[in-house]
């Protein structure tokens, strides 16, 4: 079964109804259906928190925080050992760091896919399957 593993642009596009947002809530809703499975670092969905909070305020982030991924889908916790290896990836190819959380947890296995709308992962497409939501 194909993993998709969001990016925060990816979930920001959503909520916003910008370029690429049915395609993310497509996915969410097979997630639903159990035809693929969708994941999200701690730290990406740290990132998305953050841009709530300063958005809408402490209640607007927890209520939208609390409803915008369905219950199927998983917040995958950075490890020591992803911490360490994001830290090499961030090193390497100079990347940002909540950003290489996000290809390691692409990189778990040639099922998964990252999907992002920051071409700034142009840089690491070698390193794993990325699908890049329209530009804006």
């Amino acid at each position: 079964m194909t993993v998709y593993v969001l990016d925060s642009s990816a979930l920001i596009r959503f909520l916003d109804e910008g370029a690429g947002c049915h395609r993310v809530k497509s996915l969410l809703r097979d997630c639903v259906e159990r035809r693929v499975e969708v994941c999200i670092s701690a730290v990406q969905w740290g990132e998305v928190a953050g841009n709530l909070r300063k958005r809408f305020g402490a209640t607007g982030e927890v209520r939208i925080m609390n409803s915008l991924l369905p219950s199927e889908a998983k917040v995958v916790p950075a490890s020591a050992e992803r911490a360490i290896h994001a830290a090499d990836i961030k090193v390497d190819r100079n990347i940002a760091y909540a950003d290489a959380f996000a290809v390691d947890l692409a990189m778990d296995s040639p099922g998964h896919v990252l999907v992002t709308a920051d071409y700034g992962f142009k840089s690491v497409e070698d390193l794993a399957r990325i699908e890049f939501l329209p530009a804006k």
